[in-house]
């Protein structure tokens, strides 16, 4: 699957990134885990559809009662149709330059984020939808205005945000501008739990997978696929402890197609099926 490269695929003139910039983005068919290099901190207001995000460490999901502010990096995506035949969401990009011009300009002191958070969760409400209207309106202004008039909108809602949301959100502005970057192993350890394939955690650790094979045994001593299942399968194996769930109620969330695989390297692993753990 190739790897598109946001906003500069949006962009008409490719020598200049602006530093503010939106774009409508629709479709009428489901994607599932296409690749993106988001080259921008970005906004996503969802107005039709649902949508789905990993990061290095982490995955969220959000419908269109939610928006998100993701930070600038390789991510896969999700975007799913809902009761519609379409799916809609604006994006606002935004370049460090004008996040640290808010900063210095909006926030008292210099905050030290140690941890990469790569999303922050908007609940949308009345002042959103507005502000949307308000982004729609403003597009046909004349190239000459529309420079200025995305610098005070940005300015607006960033405001509203650091008002609405308060220390939580000005700490996670100053993440956006943090040097610091995950760790290999804190990426692959969050992974453990979800169904990605390999090729999909290389991506995003920003890696071929060729390199990522190698730096992976470099780190374990293992290759990611054998180290992988043994991780997983250990998991299910707690999870069906807690006689809660089947096997048939898991198997596809530990990265198996079908039960008769899941039960087979189970048993491989741990000598007996996992339906005897439950019956």
């Amino acid at each position: 699957m190739p790897i598109e490269n946001i906003p500069e695929i949006y962009i008409k003139d490719k020598e200049k990134r602006p530093d503010l910039f939106v774009y409508d983005f629709k479709m009428t068919n489901d994607v599932v885990k296409s690749k993106v290099n988001l080259g921008m901190n970005m906004f996503s207001f969802l107005q039709v559809g649902k949508k789905q995000v990993h990061f290095a460490g982490t995955a969220v999901a959000v419908n269109k009662e939610q928006s998100l502010l993701l930070k600038k990096g390789n991510w896969l995506w999700t975007e799913l149709l809902d009761t519609e035949a379409i799916y809609y969401c604006k994006l606002f990009f935004f370049s460090e330059t004008k996040l640290k011009e808010f900063l210095e300009k909006h926030t008292r002191n210099v905050a030290i984020v140690k941890d990469e958070i790569p999303f922050f969760i908007i609940r949308n409400d009345a002042y959103i939808t507005s502000y949307l209207n308000s982004l729609s309106t403003i597009s046909d202004a004349p190239a000459v205005f529309m420079e200025n008039l995305l610098s005070v909108k940005f300015e607006e809602l960033m405001l509203y945000l650091l008002q609405k949301y308060g220390r939580k959100f000005e700490l996670y502005l100053y993440s956006l501008i943090a040097s610091e970057t995950s760790p290999f192993k804190k990426i692959i350890e969050n992974k453990i739990h979800s169904n990605l394939k390999l090729e999909e955690i290389a991506f995003l650790c920003n890696m071929s997978l060729s390199t990522f094979k190698r730096q992976f045994i470099k780190e374990y001593n293992e290759s990611p696929g054998k180290w992988l299942q043994n991780k997983r399968l250990q998991n299910a194996k707690n999870l069906l402890e807690q006689g809660k769930l089947k096997p048939s109620d898991i198997y596809l969330d530990f990265g198996y197609n079908n039960l008769s695989n899941f039960s087979i390297a189970f048993k491989n692993k741990f000598g007996f099926n996992p339906s005897e753990i439950s019956s």
